[in-house]
């Protein structure tokens, strides 16, 4: 058996997969958010000892950068380079905002040291490291009581000796440390330096937590999933935890794109609602990665999945603010204490209370059945935030209704403006793509959202609530590694490919050391590429024709090209990539068209033209060939789905619920 792992602020999302049979089956727990650990081991006992491998994706090292709760940070730079993080780039996140503030860095001025050393841009050493001066380095760091150690010495991507010579003694001390030649040997000091004071931030917390799972996981082949969508061991996960800072979101979109070509679409936009937040993601034939990311507003160089998120969920508290405006997220009431119906002792309303008031969430359905939900408990918060803004009352509806329907429409339009970012601000019109919704809210709010952004379909698979945990069974094993070489456009393939040979042999052993056949790895190599003068690059295939290839993805992006200029070459980047045996989606031909053995009965549900009585179907008897016109409520063991009058759903040979949204 192996086994997919998902831990999001609200729910553990668990998906096993049995190899012998093809047979998938899933389950949740609550989030516990003091020990995440403690739900992943209660549903590892719930699950049997039957499985041999498990993938994990984790917040923990998310939340620890989002929260400031990493280990104690020390940086050590090159002489007069120690405020490098301070310094940053001077960019302004809000260019007319007077008052905006730049995150402060990980690393307080006390902790920052340096080394007296200096090596050219390209590699050559200018003043060398003189060995005498590491006990000195050692003794400030004794007094700091550092934790872990950060460092990042200029041009060691190009020589990394002294780098290598300061992490040597460094770790003969028995301190933890990050060199920015492993972590991230590419140039852009002061991103270089933010990823490797991030990587030594969070790697403490999350070795600490997966040294846990370990401890009592013996026999097991565990693995971590990685921000870029692949996975790694959880020996490396514990050394380079930046690599994960993303996993779940991560194994959320490979998921939900692997589900996608299933069902016969290549273009979509992926949305994930959760209890504590949404993700929103692009792919247009492919899923995008990015190595420009930003988490907690400092940057991370290392390849992520480009993905938005937003503090919008099931669990986002509604509230007025000082102006007396409704507002909603993005504190989250998450597991613990939840909702207020989840009757653990949450009083502030939340967006799965507004649902639960309107109707479209069955009070006594939820995880199928194993969770009843308080209606008079959401009823009474929606009542109070009502009092407190002031409601004035809409006919034919209560006051805790009025209220819930304007937080649900104030939710809608914080994920409306995220897909918009994702897709309306960098050129694509929504309207060419699907939107496939999953998380465990997702349903109840993507064909209003798809209605907004002109969107015609909308997918829901059967497994939405865990899709981020199918992800993880979906995902292969990927390493990705860069070089800066900083070459002029003259040089010839040949020489860029000696450079390449080095880095494929390292990715094919660190590849098959994880497990993987040779026969299984895939090698990517690419190149970063612009025009001399240029502050960006473009990355493309590295072939004889790279060039040609530039110009091209110049045109499509920039929309214009200069084929007779000068071209640097930047950076040489490889992924290599074991393919795993991944889970087949059930399947089956379409055959009776009557959905009438799913249906359950009518409720009362308020639309947006009022209340109205609804249809309510149990989304496990619904069989490939059915088809359901809307007003109607789809229930499912983990997720609800909700449609509007003028939408109308099929079900496709995979069970995925396919909604062909009417523009209202």
């Amino acid at each position: 058996m192996r086994i997919g792992i998902d831990i999001g602020g609200t729910f553990t999302d668990f998906v096993l997969f049995d190899p012998a049979n093809g047979a998938l089956q899933t389950f949740k727990r609550l989030s516990t958010p003091r020990d995440p650990a403690e739900a992943v081991l209660e549903g590892l006992a719930e699950a049997g000892h039957r499985f041999t491998e498990i993938v994990h994706g984790s917040t923990v090292a998310t939340n620890a950068l989002l929260e400031r709760k990493g280990a104690t940070t020390a940086f050590v730079a090159t002489a007069g380079f120690r405020d490098l993080l301070a310094i940053g780039r001077q960019n302004r996140s809000q260019l007319y905002d007077f008052f905006a503030d730049r995150p402060e860095p990980l690393v307080p001025a006390e902790l920052r040291l340096e080394v007296l050393e200096r090596v050219d841009r390209h590699g050559h050493v200018l003043h060398a490291l003189d060995p005498a001066e590491l006990a000195p380095l050692l003794e400030q760091l004794g007094r700091t009581g550092a934790q872990s150690v950060a460092v990042c010495l200029l041009f060691s991507f190009a020589n990394p000796v002294h780098e290598q010579q300061v992490g040597a003694a460094l770790r003969q001390a028995g301190l933890l440390t990050s060199l920015s030649s492993e972590v991230l040997p590419e140039f852009r000091e002061y991103e270089r330096a933010s990823t490797t004071v991030i990587n030594a931030y969070v790697s403490p917390v999350l070795d600490r937590y997966i040294g846990r799972l370990a401890g009592q996981l013996q026999s097991v082949d565990f693995r971590i999933m990685q921000s870029n969508g692949g996975s790694i061991s959880a020996a490396q996960a514990r050394r380079e935890a930046v690599r994960s800072i993303l996993s779940g979101p991560a194994g959320g979109a490979v998921g939900a794109f692997h589900v996608a070509q299933a069902a016969g679409f290549e273009r979509v936009l992926t949305f994930d609602m959760g209890g504590t937040s949404t993700d929103v993601a692009l792919c247009d034939g492919g899923i995008q990665v990015t190595s420009e990311g930003e988490i907690g507003g400092l940057p991370v160089r290392i390849p992520v999945i480009d993905i938005h998120t937003v503090g919008a969920g099931g669990g986002s508290i509604a509230r007025v603010d000082v102006g007396g405006a409704l507002r909603v997220g993005p504190q989250s009431a998450g597991a613990d204490p939840g909702p207020a119906c989840y009757g653990r002792g949450g009083g502030a309303p939340t967006v799965t209370d507004a649902n639960l008031a309107l109707g479209r969430l069955p009070a006594d359905r939820f995880l199928g059945g194993q969770m009843a939900l308080d209606a008079a408990a959401s009823e009474a918060a929606l009542m109070r935030l009502a009092e407190a803004t002031q409601l004035a009352p809409v006919p034919g509806l209560s006051l805790a209704q009025a209220a819930a329907l304007g937080i649900v429409q104030i939710a809608n339009a914080h994920m409306e403006r995220a897909l918009r970012l994702i897709s309306v601000a960098r050129g694509h019109d929504p309207a060419d793509f699907a939107l496939l919704s999953f998380g465990g809210a997702g349903g109840l709010h993507a064909c209003d959202l798809a209605r907004g952004l002109g969107v015609r379909t909308v997918i829901v698979p059967p497994g939405a609530s865990t899709l981020s945990a199918f992800g993880m069974l979906v995902a292969d094993v990927v390493k990705d590694y860069v070089q800066t070489v900083m070459l002029v456009g003259t040089v010839g393939y040949q020489e860029m490919r000696e450079t390449m040979e080095r880095m494929e042999a390292r990715g094919l052993a660190e590849v098959a050391a994880e497990g993987v056949p040779a026969e299984r790895i895939t090698l990517f190599p690419q190149v970063d590429v612009r025009y001399r003068g240029q502050a960006y690059e473009l990355t493309v295939p590295l072939t004889p024709d790279f060039a040609a290839a530039f110009h091209a993805e110049h045109q499509r992006v920039y929309s214009h090209s200069q084929p007779g200029a000068t071209l640097e070459i930047v950076n040489l980047r490889l992924r290599a990539v074991g393919s795993v045996p991944r889970p087949v989606l059930p399947a089956a031909e379409p055959g009776d068209h009557d959905p009438a053995t799913a249906y359950l009965d009518h409720r009362p549900v308020v639309l947006s033209a009022g209340l109205a009585n609804v249809p309510f179907y149990d989304g496990a008897f619904l069989h490939p060939g059915h088809a359901l016109p809307g007003p109607v409520i789809i229930v499912y063991k983990d997720t609800t789905v909700f449609l509007a009058a003028g939408d109308r759903a099929t079900v496709d040979r995979h069970f995925n619920l396919i909604v062909a949204v009417g523009q209202q």
